[in-house]
């Protein structure tokens, strides 16, 4: 298997100035600054490749289609000024269709807006698909939509067409959700599939809708099906599914379905489904873990493997003798210490775009020739960043005092109990942390800092009963495990105990001023980012703002509505016993968690005598975009952990 260089896909992007390898620390603009792109998608004929690529000033994400020639002719594609895109559907060989999006700060790229764009790829017949255009003068805006569009199935022997999944935003409290049929050049569009109320749908390969799941009135899943093409829905079978079905990937005779599965509230296991005769075959699963992929045969094949990732990457493959399964290990043999993805495949299912990334690398994509067997790199995302300066992460995984089984990560650049930031995630419920490159995390342990990092109760990877396991857990059962973590790594010679900080987003941020309450002692510092602070003021804020019905019934179920009960579990409203040097960063303009958590916890340390310090940011949302504001985040990080689990920081030996 050959590699080499593919010139890069722009001059503009041409240009990733080579610097001298110094063992001097990384800048912090390195960790700070933007990706070069945000991804990249292969055209059905493997002529072209589709790359998201953010302007210097991250004001903008344009669309640049690059010819695979070697001649690096490429076409910019931009769908209005300060407009973001992302996914990027090729609906057929000169179409493409993009979602007009937002940069979501702590995502780290751009997300969908639920409105729909389209172009040629030489830049003209450009239209808004599904999206609000506003009355100019007398002229009518040609489309009103009000609401969330996906493309959900391209109609691969139909060039052009498409199906769109549409949630009218406008239509009362729970919208019925609508199935369109798209021509994606002309814009016309035919209802195709319509519930009484919302719904996510499965299509087999000529794209008619055969799985439905609709919700109870307790939020409960209600899975339907049709049995064969063209029949009624009608209830899905406990021999199918007990409980839920997604991911579905179909064979050529739209029968015979490969998906995950739950019965109950267990991780999600892979199986082989008939779905006429109503039984099914297990492929793949663990107890304590989720499946958390497929890896796919070609452009619109079936599974040849399975992926986990909660506790540590692996791959299953299982369908040994597959072409794919072959190429995939082969790749993963020449890129060892990373995790291989096949992307996205031509037509002909000769050329692969796939990527590399691994805890050391934000990740390269390359172009596979399967006839040549060459690989040429097409994309790097951070070209700076230099794998082999970078921190290990390591799994692990320990018992808490009750005798749960958590997993988590733990990341250095040094051997031996390490001065540590423990940074819980956010959430809390349905997110985890994984192995993978993280930036922030990176920028720790480049500053001599091991980060510790706890999959608690509630996050997702585990199945439904981990994550409601963790329900109502916020102030107790949640900081039990993180503290039972930390205790963990300080026994196994991880953690210098005596030099400890927190540090978290959101949620995490909400542990960070909580565990030096409930663990006095334990921490010299801690650092609270876009958190949450005082519970009972955020239900207050979110009840304004008109929540939906199903999300005050999830927030009933998952934090509860006893007011003084929040109260005590609120850092805020706790301020005086928290007896660490805080440090609290927010952004003028979260809409997520709202700026009267900042002036909550600001007020409440200075009533206490101790006030925080302070990073207030014009313009930035739940978490920071700009690489500036990135930067001044880290810069005063730094000065703040050096001055208390640094170096230099006088330890709990002294007494202070």
């Amino acid at each position: 298997m050959q590699f080499k260089s593919l010139a890069r896909w722009t001059c503009a992007l041409l240009v990733a100035v080579a610097a001298p390898a110094m063992a001097q620390q990384i800048p912090i603009t390195d960790f700070a600054k933007r990706s070069e792109a945000w991804g990249a998608t292969l055209s059905p004929t493997g002529e072209y490749a589709a790359i998201e690529v953010p302007t210097a000033d991250g004001q903008e994400t344009q669309l640049q289609i690059v010819k695979l020639d070697g001649s690096g002719k490429t076409q910019v594609l931009r769908f209005g000024k300060m407009e973001h895109v992302s996914d990027v559907t090729w609906t057929a060989d000169d179409r493409v269709v993009v979602a007009r999006a937002k940069l979501e700060p702590l995502m780290a790229r751009p997300y969908s807006t639920g409105q729909l764009m389209t172009a040629d790829i030489n830049g003209k017949n450009q239209d808004v698909l599904f999206g609000y255009v506003p009355d100019a003068g007398l002229v009518r805006g040609k489309r009103k939509d009000e609401g969330w569009a996906d493309v959900i199935k391209v109609l691969d022997d139909q060039p052009g067409m498409a199906l769109v999944d549409f949630t009218c935003a406008t239509c009362g409290k729970e919208p019925d959700t609508v199935i369109f049929r798209v021509d994606t050049r002309t814009g016309e569009r035919k209802e195709v599939e319509r519930g009484d109320k919302l719904a996510w749908y499965q299509f087999d390969r000529t794209g008619e809708a055969r799985i439905r799941r609709t919700l109870d009135d307790n939020d409960e899943p209600v899975m339907s099906y049709r049995r064969t093409k063209g029949a009624a829905w009608e209830p899905m079978p406990k021999s199918i599914a007990g409980r839920m079905l997604w991911n579905s990937r179909w064979e050529a005779d739209n029968n015979t379905l490969y998906a995950f599965v739950t019965d109950g509230l267990e991780p999600e296991q892979a199986y082989r489904i008939d779905l006429a005769a109503g039984t099914r075959t297990k492929l793949a699963g663990r107890p304590d873990a989720e499946v958390a992929n497929w890896m796919i045969e070609g452009r619109d094949g079936v599974p040849f493997a399975v992926y986990f990732n909660t506790d540590k990457p692996s791959i299953q493959y299982i369908k040994m003798d597959s072409e794919w399964a072959k190429l995939h290990a082969g790749l993963m043999k020449s890129f060892p210490g990373n995790i291989v993805w096949f992307n996205d495949v031509s037509r002909d299912g000769n050329k692969v775009l796939f990527s590399v990334s691994s805890d050391r690398s934000p990740g390269d994509w390359y172009l596979y020739d399967r006839a040549a067997k060459k690989a040429q790199k097409l994309v790097e995302f951070r070209p700076w960043v230099k794998p082999e300066t970078m921190a290990t992460t390591r799994p692990i995984s320990f018992t808490t005092r009750d005798g749960t089984q958590l997993f988590g990560l733990y990341t250095s650049k040094g051997n031996g109990p390490m001065p540590t930031v423990v940074m819980p995630h956010g959430g809390p419920y349905g997110v985890a942390d994984e192995w993978g490159f993280d930036s922030e995390v990176q920028f720790l342990a480049s500053r001599g800092y091991a980060v510790l990092q706890i999959n608690y109760r509630g996050s997702s990877g585990r199945g439904l009963a981990f994550e409601r396991s963790g329900w109502l857990g916020w102030g107790d059962k949640i900081q039990n495990d993180i503290t039972d973590g930390l205790k963990y790594a300080i026994d196994n010679k991880l953690v210098d105990p005596n030099r400890v900080c927190m540090f978290g987003a959101s949620f995490g941020g909400y542990s960070a001023l909580m565990q030096p309450i409930v663990n006095p002692g334990t921490y010299k510092c801690a650092i609270g980012y876009v958190g949450v602070y005082d519970l009972p003021l955020m239900r207050k804020t979110d009840g304004n703002q008109g929540e939906s019905d199903r999300s005050t019934r999830f927030w009933k179920r998952t934090l509860g509505t006893d007011t003084a009960a929040l109260a005590k579990i609120s850092p805020a409203l706790r301020a005086k016993e928290i007896g660490v040097p805080v440090m609290l960063v927010h952004g003028k303009a979260d809409n997520t968690a709202d700026l009267n958590q900042f002036k909550a916890m600001s007020a409440a340390l200075r009533e206490a005598g101790h006030p925080a310090e302070e990073f207030l940011a014009a313009g930035e949302g739940h978490g920071f975009a700009k690489p500036e504001n990135i930067a001044e985040l880290y810069t005063r990080m730094e000065k703040f952990l050096d001055k208390y689990i640094g170096p230099g920081a006088q330890t709990a030996a002294t007494g202070k």
